[in-house]
């Protein structure tokens, strides 16, 4: 790859990843803030107490402000499939484009039609059409999420599908095998609480805030005990899912959990890394330096989460590299020069198929598409030039991995501490809690960027796991107009979350209090 290529490689990932990391600003409140309004709504219906009804319609206004910025970046991110990233569209668009085109029936259809009847159907659709609303626009929302999800899940883990050499496309031989695979549901259910855990922290947050004001105290107390339950069930399940996750991660992205991990060489019985600093004088992979300055470890953790054995061998960076180490088919691994050379065998067999079909020689045609199918396992390690290709920036994905779990870590003791407060009756004369609830708020959204960094930068060079890497999935744009597109995105969506939290914080201030029973 020539430097004006690589170059315009990296602007482009850069681009992608602030569209990704802007929209993902805007979906996990709406999905969290979701789920605590109907709460919220159903105990109106179940109870008649009109208190709970305004505090319904208070979040479901900043749901309403935060949903309508949401959608534009979500469009915007899905666009850029073809702008930027057209061979990777061309290459498996059969696949990816399934499961968007089901999220956009969900986003714009479901979603779409019972929005207007939760927004408008107040005292115009019997209580529980308007509950069942509510309800369909958090599933929906949900279920818009799944099927992103999927997308990606696939491209961590690609299943269910064929290459088809004449139309050099992969194309989907088994649907549910897509949908329904161990990281799809894995990945929707971790995200999911992820998203959970976002509305509880915003929630809590927001409603220490009028206490700290002495304002709207009863709404305020009643909006915390919903937003504490759900969020310390999110962050309790994000730690079960989270383990499923970083089996996953093992079985199938092996290299993405040494990254995790700060890992070089493997080791049988190897230990979780519970807090360290990684050493800068590292620099690689397969050098004597050692990788950390410091570490505290737990003892044969990382093995028993990884592969479900205290005493299993976690294969390391260099392990992954050079190859050489058991599987657990039996096999061994092979070495990234046999890999690469496997893959640009492939990549050789496919040429010659298609001049052989172009020439109606079939049966040379069939022999080459032997070789093809018998290699494409190694096909995208073809377009890389050495082994360092293959590791990710490994300061980046071990730092995000061990702040988001240490954050983790620190809500599900906050919310234990609010509930316990709450209970005690005196969450609305602790001041010191109601500010850490207010500035708790940022730490809920870097978790959730955090772990999209972990599965993101941890999966490089790959957009499709071993088959497709970013320099042979990018578009032929030159590095100015992505840019120029790239500046252009950051001012527009900086614009629009300015708008966003400015009409979000006039309406808090504006307080539950100033919606009336008969507000439509």
């Amino acid at each position: 790859m020539d430097l004006l290529s690589a170059s315009a490689v990296n602007w482009s990932r850069a681009q992608f990843a602030l569209t990704a990391g802007y929209h993902w600003l805007f979906v996990p409140l709406t999905i969290g803030l979701g789920l605590i309004m109907a709460i919220m709504e159903t105990l109106y219906v179940r109870t008649g107490d009109e208190k709970w009804k305004f505090a319904t319609k208070f979040w479901q206004k900043i749901f309403g402000i935060n949903f309508a910025i949401g959608v534009a970046t979500g469009i915007i991110l899905e666009f850029q499939f073809g702008t930027n990233w057209s061979n990777y569209s061309w290459f498996v668009g059969d696949i990816f484009g399934a499961p968007l085109a089901i999220e956009g029936i969900f986003a714009f259809f479901m979603e779409a039609t019972f929005i207007s009847v939760m927004f408008f159907g107040w005292n115009r659709v019997s209580k529980k059409m308007h509950l069942a609303s509510t309800w369909l626009v958090f599933i929906g929302a949900s279920l818009s999420a799944f099927w992103i999800l999927v997308a990606n899940a696939w491209m961590q883990y690609p299943v269910g599908m064929e290459f088809n050499p004449e139309s050099v496309r992969n194309e989907m031989n088994d649907f549910w095998a897509v949908a329904f695979s161990p990281v799809a549901y894995n990945k929707f259910l971790h995200t999911t609480f992820s998203c959970w855990a976002v509305g509880a922290a915003f929630g809590t947050g927001v409603s220490g805030w009028y206490l700290l004001k002495k304002q709207h105290t009863d709404f305020a107390i009643k909006s915390i005990k919903i937003s504490a339950l759900v969020g310390l069930v999110a962050f309790v399940m994000l730690a079960v899912t989270g383990d499923g996750s970083a089996y996953h991660v093992a079985q199938k992205q092996p290299m993405k959990l040494a990254a995790m991990e700060g890992l070089y060489k493997g080791k049988e019985g190897a230990g979780l890394v519970a807090i360290g600093m990684l050493n800068p004088a590292k620099m690689v992979y397969n050098d004597n330096v050692d990788p950390y300055i410091f570490k505290i470890e737990l003892p044969k953790l990382l093995s028993l989460l990884g592969y479900r054995n205290i005493n299993a061998f976690v294969p390391g960076i260099a392990d992954i590299v050079d190859g050489g180490y058991a599987l657990k088919d039996g096999t061994t691994a092979l070495p990234f020069a046999e890999r690469q050379a496997r893959g640009r065998k492939a990549i050789q067999a496919l040429a010659d198929y298609q001049v052989a079909k172009e020439e109606g020689r079939d049966t040379d045609a069939a022999n080459h598409e032997t070789i093809l199918r018998e290699n494409y396992a190694h096909f995208g390690y073809g377009y890389l030039e050495n082994g360092e290709d293959l590791i990710p920036n490994v300061p980046l994905t071990f730092y995000s991995f061990h702040l988001m779990v240490i954050i983790g870590m620190y809500f599900i003791l906050f919310f234990l501490i609010v509930l316990y407060f709450i209970y005690k009756k005196s969450m609305s004369t602790t001041r010191w809690l109601q500010y850490v609830a207010l500035w708790s708020i940022p730490l809920a959204y870097l978790a959730g960027q955090l772990g999209w960094v972990v599965a993101e930068v941890g999966r490089q060079p790959w957009t499709i796991q071993d088959i497709l890497p970013v320099q042979a999935a990018a578009s032929a744009v030159t590095t100015g107009n992505v840019k120029t597109t790239f500046f252009m995105f950051a001012v527009l969506f900086t614009g629009l979350l300015i708008a966003e939290v400015t009409i979000m914080v006039k309406q808090i201030k504006k307080g539950p209090d100033t919606i009336t029973t008969d507000e439509v």
